[in-house]
Protein backbone atom coordinates (compact mmCIF):
# COMPACT_ATOMS: atom_id res chain seq x y z
CA UNK A 1 0.00 0.00 0.00
CA UNK A 2 1.30 3.14 -1.61
CA UNK A 3 1.91 5.90 1.95
CA UNK A 4 -0.17 8.23 -0.26
CA UNK A 5 -4.26 8.13 0.48
CA UNK A 6 -5.37 6.29 -3.05
CA UNK A 7 -8.27 8.69 -2.98
CA UNK A 8 -6.28 11.55 -2.62
CA UNK A 9 -4.29 10.44 -6.15
CA UNK A 10 -4.08 13.03 -8.66
CA UNK A 11 -5.76 13.19 -11.97
CA UNK A 12 -2.95 10.86 -14.08
CA UNK A 13 -4.52 12.33 -17.59
CA UNK A 14 -5.43 15.86 -17.60
CA UNK A 15 -7.11 17.03 -20.50
CA UNK A 16 -8.47 20.87 -21.56
CA UNK A 17 -9.35 22.48 -24.79
CA UNK A 18 -12.24 25.12 -26.36
CA UNK A 19 -15.06 23.96 -28.92
CA UNK A 20 -16.45 24.85 -31.50
CA UNK A 21 -18.99 23.24 -32.97
CA UNK A 22 -18.88 23.83 -36.38
CA UNK A 23 -22.48 24.41 -37.25
CA UNK A 24 -22.49 27.57 -35.69
CA UNK A 25 -19.80 29.03 -37.96
CA UNK A 26 -22.29 30.07 -40.35
CA UNK A 27 -19.90 32.90 -42.07
CA UNK A 28 -17.05 32.27 -44.49
CA UNK A 29 -15.75 35.66 -44.16
CA UNK A 30 -13.51 36.49 -40.89
CA UNK A 31 -13.80 39.91 -39.42
CA UNK A 32 -12.76 42.80 -41.29
CA UNK A 33 -10.23 43.93 -37.69
CA UNK A 34 -9.76 40.64 -37.08
CA UNK A 35 -6.25 40.01 -35.32
CA UNK A 36 -3.57 38.22 -37.40
CA UNK A 37 -3.88 35.58 -34.56
CA UNK A 38 -7.30 35.46 -35.03
CA UNK A 39 -7.14 35.55 -38.72
CA UNK A 40 -4.99 32.21 -38.34
CA UNK A 41 -7.69 30.50 -36.25
CA UNK A 42 -10.46 31.61 -38.85
CA UNK A 43 -8.22 29.99 -41.40
CA UNK A 44 -7.95 26.37 -39.80
CA UNK A 45 -11.43 26.61 -39.27
CA UNK A 46 -12.00 26.77 -42.23
CA UNK A 47 -10.20 24.13 -43.69
CA UNK A 48 -11.74 22.31 -41.15
CA UNK A 49 -15.08 22.91 -42.41
CA UNK A 50 -13.68 22.08 -46.21
CA UNK A 51 -12.16 18.83 -44.83
CA UNK A 52 -14.91 17.46 -42.61
CA UNK A 53 -18.10 19.62 -43.05
CA UNK A 54 -19.73 20.82 -40.24
CA UNK A 55 -22.67 18.37 -39.21
CA UNK A 56 -21.55 16.34 -36.22
CA UNK A 57 -17.77 18.31 -36.19
CA UNK A 58 -15.78 19.84 -33.65
CA UNK A 59 -13.45 22.06 -33.71
CA UNK A 60 -10.98 22.30 -30.97
CA UNK A 61 -7.99 25.04 -29.84
CA UNK A 62 -6.18 25.77 -26.98
CA UNK A 63 -6.20 22.17 -26.19
CA UNK A 64 -3.89 20.65 -23.50
CA UNK A 65 -3.05 16.52 -22.68
CA UNK A 66 -0.65 15.95 -19.39
CA UNK A 67 0.22 12.97 -18.29
CA UNK A 68 1.63 12.03 -15.27
CA UNK A 69 4.03 8.98 -14.96
CA UNK A 70 4.63 8.82 -11.51
CA UNK A 71 3.52 10.83 -8.62
CA UNK A 72 5.80 13.56 -8.50
CA UNK A 73 5.23 16.29 -11.08
CA UNK A 74 8.54 17.15 -11.16
CA UNK A 75 9.81 14.01 -12.68
CA UNK A 76 7.79 11.75 -15.36
CA UNK A 77 5.44 14.37 -16.65
CA UNK A 78 4.47 15.24 -20.57
CA UNK A 79 2.30 18.11 -22.01
CA UNK A 80 1.50 18.16 -25.42
CA UNK A 81 -0.65 20.47 -27.24
CA UNK A 82 -2.93 19.32 -29.55
CA UNK A 83 -5.74 21.55 -32.05
CA UNK A 84 -8.35 20.09 -34.54
CA UNK A 85 -11.36 18.41 -35.39
CA UNK A 86 -13.18 15.36 -33.34
CA UNK A 87 -16.35 13.66 -35.23
CA UNK A 88 -19.21 11.96 -33.35
CA UNK A 89 -22.04 10.19 -34.61
CA UNK A 90 -25.18 11.51 -35.89
CA UNK A 91 -27.01 11.76 -32.64
CA UNK A 92 -24.08 13.57 -31.01
CA UNK A 93 -23.88 10.95 -27.96
CA UNK A 94 -20.37 9.53 -29.08
CA UNK A 95 -17.01 10.54 -30.43
CA UNK A 96 -16.25 8.31 -33.59
CA UNK A 97 -12.93 10.10 -34.65
CA UNK A 98 -10.54 13.11 -34.19
CA UNK A 99 -8.40 14.83 -36.80
CA UNK A 100 -5.44 16.15 -34.45
CA UNK A 101 -2.32 18.33 -35.19
CA UNK A 102 -0.70 16.54 -31.84
CA UNK A 103 2.94 18.24 -30.33
CA UNK A 104 4.89 17.76 -27.68
CA UNK A 105 4.62 20.97 -24.80
CA UNK A 106 6.74 20.25 -22.46
CA UNK A 107 8.12 17.16 -20.48
CA UNK A 108 10.26 16.72 -17.11
CA UNK A 109 10.30 12.55 -18.46
CA UNK A 110 14.27 11.98 -19.11
CA UNK A 111 13.71 8.31 -20.67
CA UNK A 112 10.89 9.92 -23.11
CA UNK A 113 12.99 8.82 -26.66
CA UNK A 114 11.26 9.68 -29.57
CA UNK A 115 9.26 6.45 -30.49
CA UNK A 116 7.79 6.96 -26.90
CA UNK A 117 6.82 10.93 -27.81
CA UNK A 118 5.21 9.53 -30.86
CA UNK A 119 3.41 6.70 -28.85
CA UNK A 120 2.55 9.29 -26.47
CA UNK A 121 0.97 11.42 -29.13
CA UNK A 122 -1.11 8.53 -30.67
CA UNK A 123 -2.43 8.47 -27.21
CA UNK A 124 -3.50 12.31 -26.87
CA UNK A 125 -5.80 11.54 -29.88
CA UNK A 126 -7.66 8.16 -27.84
CA UNK A 127 -7.29 10.33 -24.87
CA UNK A 128 -9.21 13.35 -26.39
CA UNK A 129 -11.96 11.04 -27.93
CA UNK A 130 -12.76 9.50 -24.19
CA UNK A 131 -12.25 13.09 -23.01
CA UNK A 132 -14.41 14.49 -25.44
CA UNK A 133 -17.07 11.68 -24.97
CA UNK A 134 -17.07 12.69 -21.58
CA UNK A 135 -17.72 16.37 -21.85
CA UNK A 136 -21.05 15.12 -24.27
CA UNK A 137 -22.37 13.01 -21.04
CA UNK A 138 -22.07 16.28 -18.96
CA UNK A 139 -23.79 18.26 -21.10
CA UNK A 140 -21.55 20.58 -21.71
CA UNK A 141 -21.68 20.12 -25.73
CA UNK A 142 -24.98 21.14 -25.58
CA UNK A 143 -24.59 24.53 -23.26
CA UNK A 144 -21.86 25.17 -26.21
CA UNK A 145 -24.07 24.95 -28.87
CA UNK A 146 -26.77 27.20 -26.80
CA UNK A 147 -24.06 29.79 -25.96
CA UNK A 148 -23.08 30.22 -29.71
CA UNK A 149 -26.25 30.26 -30.98
CA UNK A 150 -27.59 32.90 -28.85
CA UNK A 151 -24.32 34.78 -29.64
CA UNK A 152 -25.18 34.38 -33.77
CA UNK A 153 -28.46 35.84 -33.17
CA UNK A 154 -27.01 38.65 -31.39
CA UNK A 155 -24.72 39.69 -34.36
CA UNK A 156 -27.11 38.94 -36.83
CA UNK A 157 -29.66 41.51 -34.63
CA UNK A 158 -27.01 44.20 -34.54
CA UNK A 159 -26.17 43.40 -38.68
CA UNK A 160 -22.24 42.95 -38.13
CA UNK A 161 -19.65 40.81 -36.05
CA UNK A 162 -20.00 40.86 -32.05
CA UNK A 163 -17.38 37.86 -31.82
CA UNK A 164 -16.57 34.62 -33.40
CA UNK A 165 -17.90 32.47 -30.41
CA UNK A 166 -14.17 31.40 -29.43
Amino acid sequence: MSPQDKSASPTRVAITFDCVPLRTVTRNDPPLDASPGFLALWNRVQAAIAKHGRHNTYYLHNGRCEYHLTNRPQVGWLAFAFEGCVMTDPEDCKTVACDLDVRLAGDTCEWATEPIVRWFAESVRRSVMVEFDLYIEAGDLERTVQRLQQLEAETQAKGGYVGFGL
